[in-house]
């Protein structure tokens, strides 16, 4: 695989493809039934064949497991369910051999009810950590002190028996909210993160990075004015209110500096997960000025509105807010339906592999650095967990309407020669669905024609094209469902452009591109499509790329 230069080229993370491992669902060599750090050392291989560059790690630390490690009860070690400090250990190694960077979760902004700080914190009101918590008194009547909600259901505030006071959690009870007024609390962050980064961690992503401080005078959150659908569902109450004062705010901005600062040290990356009532806006203030975050993405193209339109606006909006920040764009991750499933219509009507080929074209032809989520280079439909297998809390507080997250974490199909899909020995945490057996890893690698074999091929051809991993970005006005681009570098030295058409529908669409007309046809990229006289033809799920000379097409 052709590496990025981190050494010649220091923004090489512009460059970079991420790609997200579960690990709970990547593979189990214990027989447990839960993948684990060994597992994923065991698949480095085939993930650097994939033609990645940074592979992103769900958290494997200490956690009671009850938000499956987004609650964490020691930042510094290993959760035993995962393995070891040296399991760990030996996956920087192999990873690092294969010319791979490690991006570990950071999740600040709450750990679990079990965490020796917690613990400690809701002993009484005067000990050493009982300010490391956002704690506040009830109201005169005993009511919480606020309208502040919790994004998994209810009320964000949790009456505590010992202090007789209300601590915050913004997600389950058991994740108490950590007090980032405290610069005790910020300070214990960053020696955790100092932790892994001298273990030769190449990177973070920040889970929930707007949620680190909170409003001090405890103000209650107006109604929105547009309850907003793209973080929660519309089944949720969370979402009918503007989040004004329980996340983004401006305290925020210094306390990433300080984490910039220390990523810089070793040279490593971050990325935040931006979730807000202006997403965009949001990203575009954490990115920019090159001493906060490296990139951040939403979830604006996380929710099921798949048209040209929608994509075009996040990123000209993104473009038209930020001065010199950057994004990442993701299409499918751990909290969200699988793409081909939420994409892809009416059920019976999915269109599979033709769907995911598309998408990760256009995916990898934004301005951006693109996310992946492990499954989506198999074309992975979202499972159907029955409610008694449901694991996700989430999900089993808002079932039937919706049903939480599990249906995109299930076990990754290896072969569908061994029980369990090759994914484990024993019973495995979430079922292995029945209909991904037939897209399992060993029978789409012998298959040219299948979606992990075209993404190989087509994250191979994009790394040829710097126009399409570096270069500024201007859309054009065609019918939906068309998304039509050009792609160009300002320094290029006379590189052609490039243009590219997507056609997101299952219809066969033609349009009239004059621009087109000047264009060589770039063929290798694998997806049908044509362009003659003008005129662009694109069949169901289709793509025409063309080159033209530069200055051309402006």
């Amino acid at each position: 695989m052709t590496q990025i230069s981190t050494t010649a080229n220091p923004n090489w993370w512009k460059e970079a493809i991420i790609y997200q491992v579960y690990p709970r669902s990547y593979l189990d060599t214990d027989g447990d039934g839960v993948g684990d750090l060994a597992g994923i050392t065991d698949k480095l291989d085939y993930i650097a064949s994939l033609g990645v560059d940074i592979v992103w790690l769900s958290p494997f630390f200490t956690s009671p497991m009850k938000d499956f490690g987004y609650d964490i009860a020691d930042y510094c070690d290993v959760d035993p369910l995962f393995g070891t400090l040296a399991d760990f250990d030996k996956l920087i190694a192999k990873a690092h051999g294969l010319g791979l960077k490690i991006m570990i979760d950071q999740v600040m902004s709450h750990t679990a009810d079990t965490h020796p700080w917690f613990v400690e914190s809701r002993q009484s009101r005067d000990n050493p950590k009982s300010d490391w918590y956002v704690w506040a008194d009830p109201l005169p009547d005993g009511c919480p002190p606020n309208n502040w909600m919790s994004v998994f259901g209810g009320s964000a505030w949790q009456w505590d028996t010992r202090r007789k006071q209300y601590y915050m959690h913004n997600f389950l009870v058991s994740q108490p909210q950590l007090n980032f007024h405290n610069p005790d609390v910020q300070q214990a962050h960053l020696d955790a993160q100092r932790f892994w980064l001298e273990r030769g961690v190449d990177g973070v992503r920040m889970d929930a990075c707007v949620f680190h401080f909170h409003d001090r005078q405890l103000r209650s959150n107006p109604p929105a004015l547009v309850r907003d659908t793209s973080t929660v569902t519309d089944v949720n109450p969370y979402g009918m209110q503007a989040h004004i004062y329980d996340k983004t705010q401006p305290e925020n901005i210094a306390f990433l500096q300080r984490v910039r600062a220390q990523l810089d040290e070793f040279g490593a990356v971050s990325i935040g997960e931006v979730s807000s009532d202006d997403a965009l806006a949001q990203m575009a203030e954490y990115t920019e000025g090159g001493d906060k975050l490296h990139m951040a993405y939403s979830f604006n193209l996380l929710t099921p509105e798949f048209t040209a339109s929608h994509i075009r606006k996040q990123v000209e909006d993104f473009k038209e807010r930020v001065k010199d920040g950057w994004a990442s764009w993701s299409v499918g991750n751990h909290d969200a339906i699988r793409v081909v499933t939420r994409w892809g219509g009416a059920p019976g009507q999915r269109p599979g592999p033709a769907l995911a080929k598309l998408v990760l074209a256009m995916q990898l032809s934004l301005k951006g650095t693109p996310c992946l989520y492990q499954g989506d280079e198999l074309a992975l439909p979202e499972a159907d967990v029955p409610f008694e297998l449901l694991q996700d809390p989430y999900g089993i507080t808002f079932w039937p309407e919706f049903k939480g997250r599990d249906g995109c974490r299930t076990p990754i199909p290896w072969t569908s020669e061994a029980p369990n899909a090759g994914f484990t020995t024993g019973k495995p945490w979430l079922p292995v669905a029945e209909p991904h057996l037939a897209a399992s890893v060993a029978q789409q690698d012998q298959d040219p024609d299948s979606m992990l074999n075209f993404q190989r091929r087509f994250i191979a051809w994009r790394k040829t094209m710097p126009q399409l991993t570096r270069g500024e970005i201007a859309f054009f006005d065609a019918p939906e469902p068309v998304l039509a681009l050009r792609r160009w570098v300002e320094d290029g030295d006379g590189m052609d452009s490039v243009l590219a058409a997507f056609n997101l529908s299952d219809r066969e669409v033609s349009f009239d591109w004059p621009e087109s007309s000047a264009a060589r046809a770039l063929g290798t990229h694998g997806l049908p499509g044509q362009a003659a006289g003008g005129k662009v033809s694109l069949p169901p799920y289709g793509a025409w790329f063309g080159s033209i000379p530069a200055g051309a097409g402006k």
